[in-house]
C-alpha cells in the first residue's frame, strides 16, 4: 500500500449562492438559479471547495503542485479520468458544507503509451451534520508525449439509437468554467501550452464539464441517486459534439464518431 493512502483533509465552504447563479448562467440553463436554501443541481458543488494556492505552490500546468496532499509519482501530466457519485440528500445554496477528502487508492502500471499512475480520491460532503454527496474522483498521471509518437486509436461511440443533443464549446465557456471551479489547468485556456507541451490539438474541454452536462440532462428525467462517468478521449473546443442518451446510459460523441465520455445515471 502506498504511504499516501488514507490521508485526509477537510475543507469548509459557505456554498455562496452567487457561485451557483454564475454557473447557472455559464451553462445557459433555463429558469431562475438556486437562491439561498434552494437545492443545488447535481454536481454544482464543483464550483465550491476551492483549493486556492499562491503561485509558488503551483505546478507547471497551473494546478496545485503534486507532492503535498497528492503524492508525486514522477509523471507530469494530470487528467481527470472519471468518477462515481452517490447523492444522499440535496446540497443547498447558502448553507455551510464540509468536504472530507481521503486518498483512497494509489497505483501504478505500464500502459500502451508508457507508465501510468492512478489516484482515487473520495470526497464526503455534509451539511448540518448530514452526508449529502459521496464522490469518488479518479485521476491519472502520465508522461509527456514523445515527439512524433502515434496516438492510440480512440474507441468509437455506440451505434445504438439514442436521443441526441448537439453541443458546442468556446474558449469563453472553458475560461468561465475554469474560473468558477478554480481549475488552473492550462490545457483549458492556454492554447500554446495545450499544443506545445501536452500535445493536444487545441483547448481541452473539461471532463467535469462534459459530466455536468450529462448529469443535468439525466436529471430532467427525475432526481439522481447516483452517476458514474469515464473519459475515453479528449474533446477540443473547436469541435462540435453530441450528447447521446439511451435509457440510463449517456455518452459524448465527437465529430469523427469517437467516444469521448461514457456515463450511467441512476434514478
Amino acid at each position: 500500500m502506498h504511504p499516501a493512502q488514507g490521508k485526509t483533509r477537510t475543507t469548509r465552504d459557505l456554498m455562496d449562492p452567487a457561485r451557483a447563479a454564475a454557473l447557472h448562467a455559464t451553462l445557459a440553463l433555463a429558469g431562475a438559479p438556486p437562491g439561498p436554501g434552494d437545492p443545488l443541481p447535481p454536481f454544482f458543488h464543483q464550483a465550491h471547495f476551492w483549493d486556492a494556492r499562491p503561485p509558488a505552490d503551483l505546478g507547471r500546468d497551473g494546478h496545485p503542485a503534486i507532492g503535498d496532499f497528492i503524492p508525486d509519482l514522477g509523471l507530469p501530466r494530470r487528467m481527470w479520468a472519471g468518477g462515481r457519485l452517490a447523492f444522499h440528500a440535496p446540497l443547498r445554496a447558502g448553507i455551510p458544507a464540509d468536504r472530507t477528502t481521503t486518498i483512497q487508492a494509489v497505483s501504478q502500471k505500464q500502459g500502451r503509451t508508457g507508465p501510468l499512475a492512478f489516484v482515487t480520491l473520495r470526497h464526503d460532503i455534509a451539511q448540518n451534520g448530514q452526508l449529502c454527496v459521496t464522490e469518488h474522483q479518479d485521476l491519472v498521471y502520465r508522461q509527456d508525449p514523445a515527439a512524433g509518437a502515434p496516438r492510440p486509436a480512440p474507441p468509437q461511440a455506440p451505434a445504438e439509437g439514442a436521443e441526441e443533443t448537439p453541443l458546442a464549446f468556446s474558449p469563453t465557456l472553458l475560461f468561465r468554467y475554469s474560473a468558477l471551479t478554480f481549475n488552473g489547468h492550462r490545457i483549458h485556456y492556454d492554447r500554446d501550452y495545450a499544443r506545445g507541451v501536452e500535445g493536444y490539438a487545441g483547448l481541452v474541454v473539461h471532463g467535469p464539464l462534459l459530466a455536468q452536462l450529462m448529469m443535468l440532462h439525466a436529471a430532467r428525467r427525475g432526481p439522481l441517486t447516483g452517476f458514474t462517468f469515464r473519459a475515453h478521449a479528449p474533446m477540443m473546443d473547436t469541435e462540435p459534439a453530441t450528447l447521446c442518451a439511451a435509457g440510463p446510459r449517456l455518452w459524448i460523441r465527437g465529430p469523427d464518431n469517437r467516444l469521448c465520455m461514457m456515463a450511467e445515471a441512476i434514478h
